[in-house]
């Protein structure tokens, strides 16, 4: 049971925890029965990124879900979108991921789903998982499943590169890719072998969870100087740079700039279209509305969500559409199991770039017309009342509140959010010129703050 432990490491969509305090392999294997009983699974995978807590928390957890009844299948390290590949591809009723994505070295975590990579969240499973692994009401299985191990990731990389729609016809791109020393430094040679005609010029392939170079957390412009450097003075057609897990992925254009998650968004939403005239695709309220405009100009339907993987993917099932796109670089295909994957989106950049023809800033100009603030954290002791002070001061705007509130005026809008975890207002603002965002941005800091 986890009378012991601290529970408050499970999170709207997973558990993270600082190791060897609160993320043991006694909670591991209590996790592992615990996901099993509560959720009937018989048969489910689970990998690991590079952290070297993983070794251990990979054992304990497979031996909780055997001793469930389940059979466990160890596929090794892998990153989370290659996780979520193995438990839709082959066929898994379940699946762990052990990581702490971007977080730094002394944590772990876990991030679980169902058959067809469907997302676990609190309200969908993990909560249930939480209850009986702290009652401790384990029951005894008919059997105590099997263990085995399977290599995945040459059929990983086949999955990836099935979304281009001709390999022959990519580019011979210069590439420059930062893994972070993640688990991208394991999964890029698998996938980038089919299109030898891609020259890769890797920054920090070393797998090491204790991260030497830098936070492997590519959301912050300063995590991406090494590879603006590298894009620069390797004379590299763009750079990517992925997160610890290799589920995000961001870019750096050939002129050492950082378009950020909308335009990526954007981009592929637009070859989304090439392969799927007239689809919908979906983004959430965070992106800039750049995005609907592209998607609009390429005679798709512009779908607008909520934040949050767990809201996005259950929408996309419903409406099957084959792309949606997050502002923090997650991205999500109808043909990976509605599942996100930094590696295929970057794919099907290298896809519309090579067809246009131009640099990746001429490609992208069309979308990157905008300023954004980027999103900004400030801590409030009552959340809802500052969110109803801004509705009052800016009452003359449109205003929406689908996730959080969304002030909208003819050349800029806001967006202000409460925190799932945290006592935290997360505001983002987006202007036509750079004066109006920052006017907006600092009004309503300045209501924030007050």
């Amino acid at each position: 049971m986890l009378n012991a432990f601290d529970t408050s490491i499970f999170k709207s969509y997973d558990v993270r925890g600082i190791v060897g305090s609160q993320l043991t392999p006694d909670f591991a294997y209590a996790i592992g029965r615990a996901f099993v009983q509560a959720l009937g699974r018989n048969n489910i995978c689970i990998g690991r990124d590079m952290r070297p807590s993983g070794t251990d928390l990979l054992e304990a957890l497979t031996r909780g879900a055997a001793d469930a009844g389940a059979d466990v299948t160890q596929i090794g390290m892998i990153s989370t979108d290659a996780l979520y590949y193995a438990v839709g591809h082959y066929g898994y009723d379940g699946g762990v991921m052990i990581t702490a994505s971007h977080n730094p070295a002394q944590y772990n975590g876990l991030k679980f789903c169902r058959e067809e990579a469907q997302a676990i969240s609190l309200d969908t499973g993990l909560g249930a998982i939480r209850d009986l692994a702290q009652a401790g009401n384990f029951a005894t299985p008919p059997r105590t499943g099997t263990v085995r191990r399977r290599s995945i990731l040459d059929d990983f990389g086949r999955h990836c590169v099935s979304f281009v729609r001709d390999v022959t016809k990519i580019r011979p791109l210069r590439l420059a890719i930062d893994a972070g020393n993640g688990m991208a430094g394991l999964t890029v040679p698998y996938v980038f072998k089919y299109l030898p005609q891609v020259t890769i010029v890797p920054l920090f392939f070393e797998l090491d969870g204790n991260f030497p170079n830098h936070p492997a957390s590519p959301i912050e412009d300063e995590n991406k100087l090494d590879l603006r450097r590298a894009v620069l003075e390797a004379g590299c057609d763009l750079g990517a740079a992925f997160d610890g897990d290799a589920d995000r992925m961001f870019l750096v254009d050939e002129q050492g700039g950082f378009p950020d998650g909308s335009i990526v968004t954007a981009a592929v939403g637009v070859a989304t279209l090439k392969k799927y005239p007239g689809s919908k695709i979906l983004y959430n309220l965070i992106c800039s509305r750049s995005v609907p405009e592209a998607i609009l100009a390429h005679g798709g339907v512009p779908v607008r969500s909520q934040v949050g993987h767990s809201l996005i993917k259950p929408e996309m099932r419903a409406q099957n559409i084959p792309f949606g796109g997050e502002h923090s670089g997650h991205f999500y295909f109808r043909e990976n199991w509605f599942a996100d994957s930094g590696m295929i989106a970057l794919l099907q950049c290298l896809d519309l770039f090579s067809e246009e023809g131009e640099t990746v800033t001429q490609a992208i100009a069309p979308y990157n017309t905008r300023f954004r603030s980027g999103e900004i954290n400030s801590p409030v002791a009552d959340a809802d009342a500052k969110v109803a002070e801004i509705a009052q001061r800016f009452h003359d705007a449109r205003i929406d509140h689908l996730d959080g509130l969304t002030v909208s005026y003819s050349h800029w809008w806001l967006n202000v959010r409460k925190s799932n975890t945290e006592p935290l207002l997360r505001l983002n603002v987006e202007g036509d010129t750079l004066a109006l965002m920052e006017n907006g941005r600092d009004q309503a800091l300045a209501l924030i703050a007050g």
